[in-house]
C-alpha cells in the first residue's frame, strides 16, 4: 500500500486540501470526473478567514490582485432609485486582524488560480476522471478509477470525497444527508453583461422594501464587465437570456438594461444539509460532499476550504504514525458547519420573509470567531482559538509579522519573555518552530538571533495573547491554538 492520498474533487475544497498536503512533500492525487474546470462565479464571496488561510498557502497576492472590494448596493424600489447602502460596513485593519473584510472573486478564477499555486508544487488535477467505487481496510483505501473509457485500480491510505452535493464518496459509505430542500423557491443564478450599469456598484431591483423576492440583483465580478445575477426564477420560466430580459423591463423599466453575453446560469433551491458523518475509517468529506448551504452569507466555500485547512495537517500526522489529530477532525468540522448552516439558513429566511435586515451581513459571517475549543475552557486566549497576528520586529529592526512566522506546513511554538530574560534555545523538532517573543522598547539585545527571536515592541503580541512573561503557546499548523502554558 503506497503512502498516496487520494482527493475526488477538483473545487476550492479539493484544491486546498491538494496544496496543503503538497507543501508536506506528500503524495497527493486529485481526481475529478467533470470533463474541464467549473467556469462561473457560484461561490464568488471570499471572508476574512479564508483570506488568511490563502496567505498561508501562499495565494494570497494573486487573489487580491485578481477580486475586489464588496460594492456599495444601489436600491431601486419600483423601479425608482432609493439610495445606496453596504451589506456590510468596511471596517480598518488592526495588528490582529490584517485583513478584516470581505473579498468579491468569482469561484472560477479562485480556482484558477488555486490550479496554479498546486501546480508550482507539482500536482495537477485530472480532470474527466471519474472515481467509481472503493473499498477499504485498516491499511488502507483501494479505489476504481475511469478516464477514457478506461480503468484503473488506486492504493492509497487516505481517501477524501470534496465531490459536492452529490458526492459519490458519501453515497458509497452510505451516509445520511439530514436536511432538507425546499422545491417552493427556485433561484436564478448566472452571470451576464449589463452595460448601461456602472460595473463600480452592485444593484438591487425589487417591487418593494418587504419584497426582496420579487425582484433581482446584480453584483459586478471582478475582472471584466460581468456581472452575477440572482432573481427568484417563477411562473414556470426558462432559465436563459430571455427570462433575465423580462425581469429587468418588469423591474428597471427606465433604465433601459439589456442584459447580454450569458456565460453561466443555473438553477438553485434552498438545499440545506449536513452529513451525518465527515469520517468512516481511512475515508473522509470535506466541503459540499459534507454540507450544502444556501448562498446568503457567502459561508459555503469558505466553510469547505477552511475544512480542508484543518484536515491536511493531520492526515500528514496520521501518515507519519500520530492519529491523534485525525481523530479530531469530525468533531471539530462537523460542529462548526452545523453553525455555519444555522447562520446562512437564518439570513435566507430573513429574505424570503421581506425582513429589513435580509441584506446586511454582520461580524459573524467572517468566520473569524470560529473555534474549537473545549465548553470548559475558559478565557480571553485558550485552546481551540484562531492565532491572531501581530506586528514584531527581528533583531536587525526589520518589521515582521505573526502570520509570517507561522506561515508554512509547521506549528509554531511562541516562548514570551521579559526584556532581560536570556535568549532561547530552539526544540530540537522539524515540524514546530520555536520563537521567543521578547517584550522590549527596541531590538537591541545582540545575543538574539533573528531566526528565533522577535520583539514585541509595541506590545501587540502580549495583548493578543493574553500573555505575561513566561507564557507559552503551541499553534498548530492550521492556525489555532493547541495548547498554552
Amino acid at each position: 500500500m503506497s503512502d498516496q492520498i487520494l482527493v475526488a474533487g477538483a473545487g476550492p475544497s479539493g484544491l486546498t486540501l491538494a496544496i496543503d498536503l503538497a507543501r508536506r512533500g506528500m503524495d497527493v492525487r486529485l481526481v475529478d470526473r467533470a470533463a474541464r474546470p467549473f467556469q462561473g462565479s457560484r461561490g464568488d464571496g471570499i471572508q476574512p478567514r479564508t483570506l488568511e488561510v490563502f496567505d498561508d498557502l501562499g495565494v494570497l497576492d494573486a487573489v487580491s490582485a485578481a477580486g475586489r472590494d464588496v460594492p456599495v448596493i444601489r436600491a431601486y424600489f419600483a423601479g425608482e432609485f432609493v439610495g445606496e447602502h453596504r451589506m456590510a460596513e468596511p471596517v480598518a485593519p488592526t495588528p490582529d486582524v490584517p485583513y478584516p473584510n470581505g473579498w468579491v472573486l468569482g469561484q472560477s478564477d479562485t480556482e484558477a488560480i488555486l490550479r496554479a499555486r498546486l501546480a508550482e508544487l507539482g500536482v495537477r488535477a485530472e480532470f474527466g476522471t471519474a472515481l467509481v467505487d472503493f473499498t477499504q481496510n485498516d491499511s488502507g483505501v483501494t479505489a476504481r478509477l475511469r478516464r477514457d473509457g478506461g480503468e484503473e485500480i488506486v492504493h492509497a491510505r487516505y481517501l477524501v470525497g470534496t465531490d459536492g452535493g452529490a458526492s459519490t464518496v458519501r453515497k458509497r459509505l452510505g451516509i445520511a444527508f439530514e436536511g432538507r430542500t425546499d422545491e417552493s423557491v427556485e433561484m436564478l443564478l448566472g452571470d451576464v453583461r449589463v452595460d448601461e450599469l456602472d460595473h463600480e456598484f452592485g444593484y438591487w431591483f425589487a417591487a418593494a422594501p418587504d419584497q426582496p423576492m420579487n425582484g433581482f440583483s446584480l453584483s459586478p465580478l471582478p475582472g471584466g464587465r460581468r456581472f452575477q445575477f440572482a432573481a427568484p426564477l417563477v411562473e414556470d420560466r426558462a432559465p436563459d437570456l430571455a427570462t433575465l430580459r423580462d425581469l429587468t423591463d418588469r423591474h428597471a423599466p427606465a433604465l433601459g438594461l439589456t442584459p447580454r453575453d450569458l456565460s453561466w446560469i443555473t438553477v438553485w433551491r434552498p438545499n440545506i444539509r449536513l452529513a451525518e458523518r465527515f469520517r468512516v475509517g481511512r475515508v473522509l468529506l470535506a466541503g459540499d460532499a459534507a454540507h450544502v448551504h444556501p448562498p446568503t452569507g457567502g459561508q459555503g466555500l469558505n466553510t469547505g476550504v477552511q475544512d480542508a485547512y484543518n484536515l491536511g495537517w493531520k492526515l500528514a500526522a496520521a501518515l507519519d504514525g500520530d492519529t491523534a489529530p485525525l481523530d479530531t477532525y469530525e468533531s471539530e468540522r462537523r460542529t462548526v458547519a452545523a453553525r455555519v448552516l444555522d447562520l446562512s439558513t437564518e439570513l435566507l429566511d430573513k429574505l424570503v420573509d421581506g425582513d429589513p435586515d435580509a441584506m446586511r451581513r454582520g461580524p459573524e459571517t467572517r468566520q473569524l470567531g470560529i473555534t474549537y475549543r473545549s465548553p470548559d475552557d475558559h478565557g480571553p486566549l485558550v485552546a481551540g482559538d484562531r492565532a491572531p497576528d501581530a506586528p514584531l520586529h527581528d533583531a536587525t529592526g526589520r518589521p515582521i509579522r505573526l502570520f509570517d512566522v507561522f506561515r508554512g506546513p509547521h506549528a509554531t511554538l511562541l516562548r514570551f519573555t521579559g526584556p532581560t530574560d536570556r535568549g532561547s534555545t530552539p526544540a530540537d523538532d522539524p515540524t514546530v518552530r520555536t520563537i521567543e517573543i521578547r517584550r522590549a522598547a527596541r531590538p537591541d539585545h545582540p545575543e538574539a538571533t533573528a531566526s528565533t527571536t522577535l520583539f514585541d515592541t509595541g506590545g501587540h503580541a502580549f495583548s493578543a495573547y493574553a500573555a505575561t512573561p513566561g507564557t507559552r503557546i503551541l499553534i498548530r499548523p492550521d492556525g489555532h491554538l493547541a495548547h498554552r502554558r
